[in-house]
């Protein structure tokens, strides 16, 4: 990739975005311009070490927009600026509205109207909560319905529709992938796994939602990172691609799994009021990422959770910036 013309990566300094700039320029030499709104869960100190090319912006501006894509003409866009949290979405939705579906609009019709050649990609990074709730049974595949559950999962349910429209009407070269739970490194921790182990570090309640038998799959957030760079390899204009680690645990099960990693008693685990609207179960069939794209995931579960206690336990400066956010509501999307 390296000589080439950049990549943008739209939520540079989220938990996702980070790595997958980590990997661009640390692992491929790709130049890489990053964007980002630097909202609560943006931290500009996970990109200080790489020094990309930073603009602090909003996907909304479409003047901003319109003139990076001017300025730089990138070769690609990873588009994966979102609001994301399940409980903020439930108490003010506005928003996830305005990023998730106005912030896609505005960033797709720019590059409609750019000139940024045969060549360009575009890849939309979304969730496997637009497919709603599964039973006991069966796995979401491409071709499941769209059923949204959370005011959040609707938001970025509507900007796969708005994605794929804009491949079909306008030939808009993009590719959708809808990964299942990330964990790992520089998780902001209103997010289940890093809320749980910092609160479970500091002798504090660790709070699940309902009966905690709440089935997610978990992906660690580098293996997701490598399935991105696939996609834009490897990946079709107008598919999608599920990713997953073929790795499902509930909430309980997961959550013991980081503490007894951690040293921690299982015995400051809580089940709380559950949310409203919470999804019993995802799980996603990866069989088409892993025969198209040659997708396999690397880090198993047990490595992966190991990884997240060190990093965490490391890096006290992180947790102690983003100290506030155990003091939110949220409890974690899962």
């Amino acid at each position: 990739m390296a000589g080439e013309r950049p990549i943008l990566v739209t939520g540079a300094a989220g938990f996702i975005g980070s790595h997958l700039v980590r990997a661009l320029m640390l692992e491929h030499g790709a130049p890489t311009v990053c964007l980002d709104a630097l909202t609560y869960a943006g931290d500009l100190e996970l990109l200080t070490d790489l020094d990309p090319t930073f603009v602090h912006g909003d996907i909304c501006d479409r003047a901003l927009v319109r003139q990076l894509l001017r300025e730089h003409r990138p070769r690609a866009i990873f588009h994966l600026a979102a609001e994301t949290h399940v409980d903020r979405s439930i108490d003010a939705a506005d928003a996830f509205v305005r990023t998730n579906v106005v912030g896609t609009f505005e960033l797709l019709e720019a590059v409609r109207q750019s000139d940024l050649g045969d060549d360009f990609r575009f890849v939309h990074v979304s969730t496997d909560e637009v497919h709603g709730s599964l039973g006991e049974t069966g796995l979401f595949t491409e071709a499941s319905p769209l059923s949204p559950s959370s005011p959040y999962s609707a938001s970025k349910a509507a900007a796969d529709h708005l994605v794929c429209a804009y491949g079909k009407t306008h030939g808009l070269p993009a590719i959708v992938v809808r990964s299942c739970n990330n964990y790992g490194p520089r998780q902001f921790p209103e997010k289940l796994l890093p809320l749980c182990l910092l609160n479970a570090l500091e002798g504090k309640p660790v709070p699940i939602y309902g009966d905690g038998k709440n089935v997610r799959d978990w992906i660690y957030v580098t293996d997701h990172v490598a399935a991105l760079l696939l996609a834009l390899e490897r990946g079709t204009p107008g598919e999608t691609y599920l990713i997953g680690a073929r790795a499902e645990r509930t909430n309980l099960e997961i959550v013991r799994a980081l503490l007894e990693k951690a040293g921690a008693p299982l015995d400051l685990i809580q089940l709380v009021a559950d949310r409203p609207g919470h999804d019993r179960r995802y799980a996603v069939d990866p069989s088409k990422a892993e025969r198209e794209l040659g997708f396999a995931p690397s880090v198993s579960l047990d490595e992966g959770l190991e990884r997240t206690v060190a990093w965490y336990r490391e890096h006290a400066a992180f947790c102690e910036r983003v100290a506030h956010a155990r003091q939110r509501r949220g409890l974690g999307r899962a």
